[in-house]
């Protein structure tokens, strides 16, 4: 994983550069990243949950090959050449089986780095943080890094099977439910930088115990707390003076940034503050399905008065009638009643939406939905009332008229915040400024 060896080393020279991470499974937030890193010149860094893609499926239902696969064709199909594609697994470990005991959980953990790294991913985030049947509640730095450890030597092996390039590694946990915190969000703390070191050393003891020493030159990142989350409708903002001690304690530890998830809704100052206090791997997942939300959403208020009800496609009722008839999705996390919960369930900043857009009558109402704009072209002045910063690229010629043309330009407006925040260009400006 040359690139992000190459990042590393730029970063810590003291070149205020980073690189986004795209954490999701939907093809339209795929397809974006992808012609996002045509358009700009850059790598698109795609990486699939635990959850969402492992041996069994996920609930996405691809295993680490053909996730692999469906990225790599669509790379094919923008123009992205393949080597300008990372991957990476996020939050590998025993997740999954946390109701198994420990050795049953981290054998299919291991199982499924294995397919990982032997898929072709080279950006691997090992987490053994959780509890498994059987463990106290809260682990030591000890055990979860003897566990860590245990994961890397398969991954490691997995590797000399595949040869090619030696994946990289994330270590740590310190982070936010995935989707957005469900605890006050007034009661963040920032890692204490005691703690990040503290992780450091235990990680690094349990992988020369394991003959890992080569293993640990690769490791780039470190998962911490910078304080920044987001909940259902309120964003925790990024203040760099409250991570102050934490990003200076990296300043001993060559060629190692943070990776700071949940950055998702964050302003572009914010990102931008981030990466130059050595967050330098800004992970970002709900932000984007909101936006590819809130396009649709767009496109179907557009459709409703452009055509008449009788001929709407119905996508926004469909999905959030599927959202009613399974709630599996979303019950866990949203506790409104009445109005409060409608609000939640279309408008949340976790966007529980997006494990209901591969329902079968949600595909079908969606395609209907391409099909009207594919067939003719609405009013400019219509499109302009909800989707005036795509009508402008229109005007532009930048783009030709398409539901999906208009969903990704969409999505790939926040990506460009990223891109830009992640810049070494930008960030100079924005240091010099200061």
């Amino acid at each position: 994983m040359k690139p992000l060896l190459d990042l590393v080393r730029r970063h810590r020279a003291g070149a205020p550069v980073g690189i986004c991470s795209v954490c999701s499974a939907h093809p339209l937030v795929l397809r974006s990243a992808l012609e996002h890193a045509r358009a700009t010149g850059g790598h698109a860094l795609i990486e699939a949950t635990s959850n969402q893609v492992n041996q069994d499926g996920g609930y996405t239902g691809l295993r680490p090959g053909a996730f692999r696969d469906l990225v790599w064709g669509m790379a094919d199909e923008v123009g992205l050449p393949r080597d300008r594609v990372l991957l990476g697994g996020d939050h590998l470990g025993p997740n999954c089986w946390q109701a198994q005991p420990a050795d049953a959980a981290l054998t299919r953990a291991g199982i499924m780095v294995a397919e990982y790294v032997g898929g072709g991913f080279s950006k691997i985030h090992l987490d053994c943080s959780m509890s498994l049947s059987g463990d106290p509640r809260g682990l030591s730095d000890e055990v979860i890094a003897e566990r860590t450890a245990t994961l890397c030597a398969l991954a490691e092996d997995a590797w000399q099977r595949r040869g090619g390039e030696p994946p990289v590694y994330i270590i740590g946990s310190e982070v936010p439910v995935p989707g957005g915190a469900q605890e006050r969000l007034q009661d963040l703390a920032v890692t204490e930088p005691a703690a990040a070191l503290a992780t450091l050393a235990a990680h690094r003891k349990a992988f020369s115990k394991h003959g890992l020493d080569a293993a640990w030159e690769r490791v780039i990142g470190l998962v911490v707390q910078p304080g920044v989350e987001f909940d259902h409708d309120a964003v925790v903002a990024y203040v760099p003076e409250k991570a102050r001690r934490l990003s200076e304690c990296l300043e001993e530890t060559p060629g190692l940034v943070f990776e700071a998830h949940s950055t998702d809704y964050q302003t572009p100052d914010s990102l931008a503050a981030l990466v130059h206090d050595h967050f330098a791997i800004l992970k970002v997942g709900p932000a984007l399905t909101f936006a590819l939300r809130e396009a649709v959403w767009a496109l179907d208020r557009i459709e409703r008065e452009w055509l008449g009800e009788a001929k709407s496609s119905r996508v926004r009722e469909t999905i959030l009638a599927a959202m009613r008839s399974d709630p599996s999705h979303w019950r866990k996390y949203y506790h409104g009643t009445g109005r409060a919960l409608e609000l939640q369930l279309e408008y949340s900043l976790s966007d529980r939406i997006r494990y209901y857009w591969p329902v079968p009558a949600v595909a079908q109402a969606l395609t209907r939905l391409e099909v009207s704009f594919n067939a003719a072209a609405p009013p400019m002045a219509l499109l302009h009332e909800y989707l005036p910063a795509e009508t402008a690229a229109l005007r532009a010629g930048d783009m030709k008229l398409t539901a999906r043309n208009l969903v990704i330009h969409h999505i790939r407006r926040v990506l460009g915040d990223y891109s830009r925040a992640c810049s070494e260009e930008q960030l100079t400006h924005r240091t010099k400024k200061d």
